[in-house]
């Protein structure tokens, strides 16, 4: 199934919302801000080998935050295109944080070993709030580097687009 959907997102019909970025005196888009800020609520992460982490140590960077399972075909799916991008961008001004809903970690950390991703994987320390809430994986969140979320997408999608990695560039500008 997921050989398939990732067969699916190579079409290019599910593209990834571009991520808004604040105006400028040329541009008259203001921002759009899609779930408030995060920054300075407390989100609580452990990493992969159960180290303590938290959100708000990337305060400062354009952070990739998506939520996932190793059992959710959709989320596979798009995998290899968030390692690709992951490996193109400045990992000083953007930041990835994939966090995996798998009821284990070592699931998850299986399915990463197994298919030599090197993005960095979390897990909740506590149940998410919003806006990490939702009702389905993948969904995927772009918070500027002062928090706010900026783009929020549900459903799988092909991040690794020269279109989505100069946003995220421009954003990490700002």
């Amino acid at each position: 199934m997921g050989t398939l959907q990732r067969g699916l997102l190579a079409t290019g019909l599910w593209r990834a919302d571009l991520p808004a970025v604040p105006a400028t005196e040329a541009s008259a888009a203001p921002i759009v801000a899609t779930g408030g800020a995060v920054y300075p609520h407390n989100v609580p992460l452990l990493t992969l080998d159960g180290q303590a982490a938290n959100l708000s140590q990337f305060r400062g960077k354009v952070v990739f935050v998506n939520l996932w399972a190793s059992w959710c075909p959709p989320c596979v799916a798009e995998l290899p295109g968030i390692q690709a991008l992951y490996k193109k961008v400045d990992p000083k001004k953007v930041a990835f944080v994939l966090i995996s809903f798998d009821q284990t970690p070592a699931k998850a950390a299986a399915l990463i070993r197994r298919q030599g991703y090197t993005f960095p994987v979390y897990f909740p320390a506590a149940p998410v709030r919003p806006p990490f809430d939702s009702n389905s994986i993948p969904t995927t969140l772009i918070l500027a580097p002062d928090g706010q979320v900026v783009s929020r997408h549900e459903g799988m999608a092909d991040y690794d687009t020269p279109e989505f990695k100069a946003a995220l560039e421009k954003l990490a500008q700002q």
